[in-house]
Order: structure tokens, then C-alpha cells, then sequence
């Protein structure tokens, strides 16, 4: 009877998430019952956002470099969207590049600065998203040398980690403005300070934080900045590189003269309309939004906390971004607590996205010092703004019983208990 009863409970949901998705003009993924909390992966295109692209794939399909009246208008609707992101990030046009998304701009960022004999070092964090350290691992391979700030238990970096190891000999700081796995804020303008005194650039990769806090890149003080459209209910395949004026910095894809000469390749008009019309209700609405989403978040938490023992939290519980949730469930491994939810049509994440399919534990959570064995029974949930609380209950009420279900035949459970 128990199992009838949660059926017909899932049937009443999943019909109560149709009408709301009708009345917001939008459906959660490819099947209405699906319950998706995976928005720091991605998000799902707005209607308003998909309308406002469409007569560019093929109407206004010109190349924007092309001189005739067609390539024109093409190129017209570009530099509106560079006018209108730069209006909305408080920077000028002319600092702002488009890029394929937050993994080109993040090698940009590395791979594009200026080594010399004087500076040839760089610092990055040790929780950077895979893009940031990736491109500091072919760096260092190439003779830079690379210096790995730590992080504290709870995931934030402190100044005086970087005021430690930080001097004239710098030529590039990277952190991360907002963690993409446990959703941990930095300090971002106060180590972008500590950077400026030593005369070394500063890039932040914000591309989890657009559209959840706010963003400038002057009040932070960098000297450069990312952010990517699919983040913020925008098109996947592109992003927006932020690089003040009068830094000096190397081409990463060359072969053309578009973006002012910084960045070739045939201008991606469509999604760059794309990336603007998102950007700019995301902004707009962001502090309803954060506060809808965190009130929803901590309401999750804490039915977490009252209904699963052996939980942990990932990650401080101040500054932290609203969307994310980030627990380990012990004695099991998040792998198989990912597919058993799945199962049920819950779809979260183990970890960042950009790291599926590895066997690896988060860096993230063993950069703070948790135990290995705990790490891979990591699980990040992340909420977005048309999840409801009739699905978290839900949620929770699959997720106690996966995790006794799992814990029954964890090895781990029974060596506990005896």
C-alpha cells in the first residue's frame, strides 16, 4: 500500500509540475517527470531566450564579417549584445570578447599571459574549475612555475594564504569567484588587492556565480573575468571574456580578424544574441530569484539533516552560492547514489560535470582535507528557479530510501554497526 500511495503522490507531482511549467512557458528537460537538480551543470534554455536567437539561424543568417548589407545586420545585432552585456556587467564594450564558453575563456586566461624573465610565476587555486588547472599543468610544463593556494576546511581561500607566497615575480593570480562543486564564495576583491600591490594581473572565473550574486568586474577589482551562458538559462557554446583595457595579453585562437583582432573564428551570432538575452533578466531578477532558490535550498538541507544520519555538509554555510547543496552521505559511494536517484528521475550530480565519468574524488573536497573514503560519497544537488518545494519532498523521500537501501549492502554499514 505504502508503494501505491507514493505513486500516486509522484503521479499528483509530476502533473502539478506540468501546470507549472505551462504557466512559466517551460518544461523541465525531455520528460515532465524528471526532477532536475543539476543547475550548476546547466540550465534549460528560457523561451524568451530561444525566441529572441531564433532569426539568426536562418533569416539573419549572414556571416558578421562579410561587407554586404546582410553581413551588417548581422554584425549589427553583435554589437548590440556586446553594448548591452557590457552596460549590464558596468564595463565598456571594448573590453568585453565572446568566446565559446567558460572553458576557452579560462585557457585564455592562463594561457594567454605575458611570461618573462621578471615574472614567471603564477598562483591558482587549488579547487579551480579543470580548465584553470589544466592549463596551469601545461604552464608548468613548459617552465613557469606554479604555486597552488590551499583552502581551509570549509573551501574558502585566505588572503593571507596569497599575501604568504605572492610576490614581484607573479605574473598571473587565478581564483575562482564562486566554487562549481560546493558553491563556496571567494574573497575575490580583497586577493584581487593583494595581487595589485605585487603589480600581477588577476582572473576570476565566475562563471557559477552570473546570475546568482552580483557580478561587476570593476567593484572586484580584476583585471579579468568569465562567464558562460548556459549558466544562466543562455545557449551552451558561449561565453563572454571580460579583459580590462590596457592589459596586455596573448591571442589563444588565432587564424582571423574577428573580436578586434583577439579571437578568430567565424562570429556565433545566434548564440551571442542568445547569451545577451539571458544575461539581462538574470540580472533584473536576480535578487528574487536568489532568494526564492536559497529559501528552497536551506528548506532541503535541512530535511536532509532531520531524515538521513551520517550526512555531511560540503562547504561553509555562510557565503555560500543559494542554489548549492553539497553532501556526502557515508558508508556509501555517491556514484551509486547518483544512478539509484536517477532511477527515480531525480537527477543531481556526484561532483562538477566537466569531471564525469572519472573514478577520481572531487580535488575539491580532498583539497579540504576530507578523507578519500568520504569524498567519493559526495552528491552536489544544485536548484534553480523553477524547482518547487512539492519536489524537494520528494526528493528527500527518494533519497532516505536509496540511502538505506545502499547502506544495507555497503560492506562500510556493517563493519560501522558491528
Amino acid at each position: 500500500m505504502a508503494s501505491n500511495k507514493q505513486t500516486t503522490s509522484k503521479e499528483q507531482l509530476y502533473q502539478s509540475n506540468s501546470k507549472i511549467n505551462e504557466k512559466d512557458n517551460f518544461t523541465i528537460g525531455c520528460h515532465s517527470n524528471n526532477i532536475y537538480l543539476d543547475h550548476s551543470a546547466t540550465t534549460p534554455v528560457d523561451k524568451a531566450v530561444l525566441k529572441a536567437m531564433t532569426p539568426y539561424f536562418c533569416d539573419t543568417f549572414a556571416n558578421a564579417s562579410s561587407v554586404h548589407s546582410m553581413g551588417q545586420k548581422a554584425n549589427s545585432a553583435v554589437d548590440l549584445a556586446r553594448r548591452k552585456v557590457a552596460e549590464i556587467l558596468k564595463v565598456k564594450p571594448t573590453e568585453i570578447y565572446f568566446t565559446s564558453g567558460g572553458t576557452e575563456c579560462c585557457n585564455w586566461a592562463m594561457m594567454g599571459v605575458v611570461i618573462t624573465e621578471k615574472r614567471n610565476k603564477v598562483i591558482v587555486s587549488s579547487i579551480e574549475h579543470a580548465a584553470v588547472l589544466s592549463s596551469a599543468k601545461r604552464l608548468k610544463e613548459q617552465g613557469v612555475e606554479v604555486i597552488y593556494l590551499p583552502v581551509n576546511k570549509d573551501g574558502f581561500i585566505e588572503v593571507s594564504s596569497l599575501e604568504a607566497v605572492i610576490d614581484d615575480r607573479v605574473a598571473l593570480v587565478a581564483v575562482m569567484l564562486a566554487n562549481n562543486e560546493i558553491g563556496t564564495i571567494q574573497p575575490v576583491k580583497e586577493l584581487a588587492a593583494v595581487a595589485k600591490k605585487h603589480g600581477a594581473l588577476f582572473f576570476t572565473d565566475a562563471v557559477q556565480a552570473v546570475g546568482s550574486i552580483p557580478v561587476y568586474p570593476t567593484e572586484l577589482g580584476v583585471d579579468m573575468l568569465c562567464l558562460s551562458a548556459h549558466k544562466f538559462y543562455g545557449p551552451k557554446g558561449c561565453g563572454v571574456m571580460y579583459i580590462r583595457g590596457g592589459v596586455k595579453h596573448n591571442k589563444l585562437i588565432t587564424g582571423g580578424h574577428q573580436e578586434r583582432n583577439q579571437r578568430g573564428g567565424t562570429t556565433n551570432v545566434p548564440l551571442i544574441v542568445g547569451l545577451a538575452a539571458a544575461l539581462q533578466p538574470a540580472v533584473e531578477n536576480l535578487e528574487r530569484n536568489a532568494k526564492k532558490i536559497g529559501r528552497l535550498r536551506d528548506y532541503f538541507v535541512k530535511e536532509v539533516f532531520d531524515k538521513v544520519p551520517h550526512v555531511i555538509l560540503n562547504g561553509g554555510k555562510n557565503n555560500r552560492l543559494p542554489q548549492n547543496a553539497n553532501f556526502t552521505f557515508e558508508f556509501i559511494e555517491g556514484e551509486s547514489l547518483l544512478l539509484s536517484l536517477d532511477l527515480s528521475g531525480i537527477a543531481c550530480s556526484s561532483g562538477s560535470a566537466c569531471s564525469s565519468g572519472s573514478l577520481e574524488p572531487s580535488h575539491v573536497l580532498m583539497a579540504m582535507g576530507i578523507e578519500e573514503e568520504k569524498a567519493h560519497g559526495s552528491i552536489r544537488f544544485t536548484f534553480g528557479k523553477y524547482n518547487t518545494k512539492a519536489e524537494v519532498d520528494l526528493v528527500v523521500a527518494e533519497l532516505v530510501v536509496a540511502v538505506q537501501r545502499l547502506r544495507k549492502m555497503s560492506p562500510l554499514w556493517a563493519m560501522y554497526n558491528s
